[in-house]
């Protein structure tokens, strides 16, 4: 049932319930009615109240127009219908509430479930847009593949022609070179045999100068051991004479150790004759020093000797002419050679 059948319905018991009460139905107002049901617009209610009114207008019209017994009747038949009828409106009023409830539950966990299955749903589709792309991504993998293995198949192809063709060509190949090997291997044999009878005569040859060469290596090996055994006398002799050397050795061991033992003594002499060399040659420095500075202070004696003589034959010289002079001349010049010599 819907909200608005169920509003007109309500209308109604409402007006028959008010009208029980004694009120007259040309009094009720959608105020009064919406009081009593609190549900629905008053446009509604004022739609549904006015047919009412028409319809009890013309029940009351109805009435008037029967006999008092059968208006009673028929009025008292109402109370029953209306009073039955609020009974069920009740009962149908609860019922309505409780599927309402149940509704308005079910309407929560529907709202709910569809809150769940929009999030699921915007989950699958954002999947669905992913999986699209996916698929796109993977469709064209796949077609890349698919142009790639017909690629490799065509390439494969082409290597296959050209492997047979390069098989075909080696077995040509491999004939011509088995004939060429074989006209190699007769001319090789033909070289080998050749080479062969060469070989022959050379190991002749040299089995020859080895028969030669064997002859000459024993007249060796005897003149070897003849020579052996010359060696072998010179070597007693030898050991003869090394044995005499040796005594030599020792009794010369023994003066080299006297002439040692005499070195030594004198490497201790000449050690100290050193040292009397080294104070002379102290002293002599020391003397020659000294020498040197009587030396000098005699030359500077010898040199004064020889001014002093020079002086003294000057001054003789000087005399004996004087002497020689005149007596006046010896007057006049007595006080000038006085002089001289006093200068001098």
């Amino acid at each position: 049932m819907s909200r608005v059948s169920d509003t007109r319905l309500r209308t109604r018991e409402a007006a028959a319930h008010l009208v029980s009460t004694g009120r007259r139905s040309h009094d009720l107002t959608v105020d009064l009615i919406y009081a009593e049901i609190k549900q629905g617009s008053r446009t509604t209610i004022n739609d549904e109240l006015k047919l009412w009114k028409d319809e009890q207008a013309k029940a009351d019209a109805l009435t008037a127009a029967l006999p008092p017994a059968v208006a009673s009747a028929m009025l008292n038949m109402w109370a029953l219908a209306v009073e039955h009828g609020e009974k069920v409106f009740d009962q149908r009023l609860e019922e309505v509430e409780t599927q309402l409830a149940k509704a308005t539950t079910s309407v929560e966990s529907l709202g709910a479930e569809k809150s769940r299955l929009l999030k699921q749903n915007e989950s699958l589709h954002a999947d669905i847009v992913l999986g699209q792309s996916e698929l796109a991504a993977v469709r064209e993998l796949l077609t890349a593949e698919r142009v790639a293995k017909e690629n490799a198949i065509s390439r494969v192809n082409a290597l296959e022609q050209q492997l047979e063709s390069v098989k075909t060509d080696a077995a040509q190949a491999v004939s011509i070179l088995k004939a060429e090997h074989r006209l190699r291997i007769q001319e090789l044999q033909a070289a080998l045999a050749t080479q062969e009878s060469s070989f022959r005569q050379e190991i002749d040859k040299a089995t020859e100068r080895l028969e030669g060469v064997q002859k000459h290596v024993m007249l060796q090996v005897t003149e070897a051991r003849e020579a052996q055994k010359r060696a072998e006398t010179h070597l007693s002799k030898t050991n003869q004479k090394n044995e005499q050397l040796s005594a030599e050795v020792q009794q010369l061991g023994r003066q080299i150790t006297s002439i040692a033992q005499t070195a030594e003594r004198a490497q201790a002499d000449l050690t100290q004759a050193h040292g009397v060399i080294d104070k002379l040659r102290s002293e002599r420095e020391s003397l020659v020093q000294q020498v040197a500075t009587a030396a000098g202070k005699l030359g500077a004696l010898e040199q004064q000797v020889e001014s002093l003589e020079r002086r003294a034959v000057g001054a003789e010289t000087r005399l004996e002419i004087a002497l020689k002079r005149p007596a006046t001349t010896k007057k006049t010049s007595e006080k000038p050679l006085q002089q001289d010599l006093i200068n001098r």
